[in-house]
């Protein structure tokens, strides 16, 4: 995975000041983070509440089976129902499956998109397409790693910035690895500030600290500022000859600031959570991270992804067959997105938060020999929660046996203009420039999904 970092014709060597606490492999650098901050500081700065709206997204990279969640057909054959069955929810006629009995009794607080479609079902390409909106590479093709769109935490990033000064805007947790290809989280042309900071550290442990926050083995505060200092120094020769140079002094003073801030400490301290807030989350990596992704939201950052566990449940070459990754994954997430959701609700945060759970395509509707469930494009569910939209619906329908849209079928870029909407953005009005001077627009064909917003 390419490391993103701070550009490198900045410095010969920077690696003393690495060592004090670089934002992860694949990650945004400390003094790329500073810039974007100072640019989006006087526009964020003194947001009204009504105004601080954020983004959860959690990331189920390797495709969550649609039967198996949040759109079950307990009435089709064996072989497409698959091994469990459905349950009843708060909406009348509205079921899911039978592993998610917490998220069931919330679905007056949901909407469920059932007829999201791409149409493939290669990994690369439907992870690039749900996370930027835009099909990408295809697995097999030369570039297959090369992200041509900016993730939508990067884009909210560069647009938005993050709701509080000295916060990050992006934010992933516990990391963004694991998953087939899950590759797409990053800022393409939009350069290295609008990487996200990655947390690489799981808070469920006991042992859970935020690496890029946290200063090497008798590395002090002191020795830190005198490192920056000289860091400096080599910055002032080195910019006569280079004038983008010019206010590298006070990046690298923002890195120190971010490095050495209370807030941003504060905002990673989930010992600072009562147990019981806790446990309502569970005390697993799902649970934990989801608390974790409360906390930044409420200190002020605006797009958290919360990275799961892979969900590439084939039954064959050693991945798990349906019933068992099901049982291993759906409960854990079921009891981590109810807590957030009523955690978010109790403190005030649920008009101002969507929270957003889907993966890079579905799982095929019939079952394959190994008692798995292979790719599927063709239709799939994404689950989204806000209280300042219309919730406790269904948008859109799949067939009787979960194979085909059978009405308002839903595009990756029109789930991409739902969140920039909430966010305020008008994606069909936001134009980048790419690596080659070309007008890249942040939504060509995609729109809000206008029942969430009636």
């Amino acid at each position: 995975m390419k490391a993103f970092g701070t550009r490198s014709r900045s410095l010969v060597d920077r690696r003393s000041f690495v060592q004090a606490g670089m934002l992860g492999v694949g990650g945004l650098g400390l003094a790329d983070l500073a810039r974007l901050r100072a640019e989006a500081a006087t526009s964020e700065a003194g947001k009204p509440p009504h105004e601080r709206t954020a983004v959860i997204l959690f990331w189920l990279s390797g495709g969550p089976g649609h039967m198996e969640t949040w759109d079950p057909k307990p009435d089709a054959p064996v072989e497409y129902r698959g091994p469990f069955g459905a349950l009843a929810t708060k909406v009348p006629g509205v079921h899911f499956g039978e592993l998610m009995p917490k998220l069931a009794e919330r679905m007056d607080q949901l909407a469920v998109l059932r007829s999201v479609n791409h149409g493939s079902g290669d990994h690369t390409k439907g992870n690039h397409w749900m996370l930027t909106g835009f099909e990408g590479p295809a697995f097999n093709a030369p570039d297959n790693r090369r992200q041509r769109r900016p993730a939508m935490g990067a884009a909210v990033a560069k647009v938005r910035g993050a709701n509080e000064p000295g916060m990050p805007p992006y934010v992933g947790v516990p990391h963004l690895r694991g998953g087939t290809d899950n590759l797409f989280h990053y800022s393409a042309y939009l350069g290295g500030a609008c990487n996200p900071f990655v947390v690489n550290s799981d808070p469920s442990r006991a042992d859970f600290a935020v690496r890029n926050l946290t200063l090497a083995s008798g590395l002090t505060h002191h020795r830190l500022g005198d490192r920056l200092q000289l860091l400096q120094s080599m910055d002032t020769l080195r910019r006569a000859g280079d004038a983008t140079m010019d206010d590298l002094d006070q990046h690298h003073q923002q890195a120190f600031e971010l490095l050495t801030s209370r807030r941003v400490r504060d905002a990673f301290d989930i010992e600072a959570e009562p147990a019981a807030v806790r446990e309502s989350y569970g005390m697993h990596t799902f649970g934990q991270s989801a608390l974790v992704a409360r906390r930044l939201v409420e200190h002020g950052v605006t797009f958290v992804t919360v990275n799961c566990e892979p969900w590439d449940h084939h039954g064959s070459a050693n991945r798990y067959q349906t019933a068992e990754g099901a049982k291993l994954l759906i409960p854990p997430l079921d009891h981590a997105m109810s807590g957030l959701i009523d955690d978010l609700i109790q403190r005030g945060l649920y008009e101002r938060t969507l929270v957003v759970a889907m993966g890079e395509f579905g799982r095929t509707p019939k079952m394959n020999q190994y008692a798995g469930r292979d790719h599927w494009g063709r239709t799939f569910s994404v689950l989204m929660g806000c209280g300042s939209m219309s919730m406790g619906q269904v948008v859109g329908r799949s067939s009787a046996r979960g194979e085909t849209v059978v009405n308002r079928p839903i595009s990756p870029e029109d789930v991409a203009a739902t969140m920039y909407r909430h966010l305020g953005i008008d994606g069909s009005r936001t134009t980048f420039r790419d690596q080659l001077d070309r007008p890249m627009p942040l939504i060509s064909d995609g729109q809000p999904i206008a029942e969430l917003f009636g």
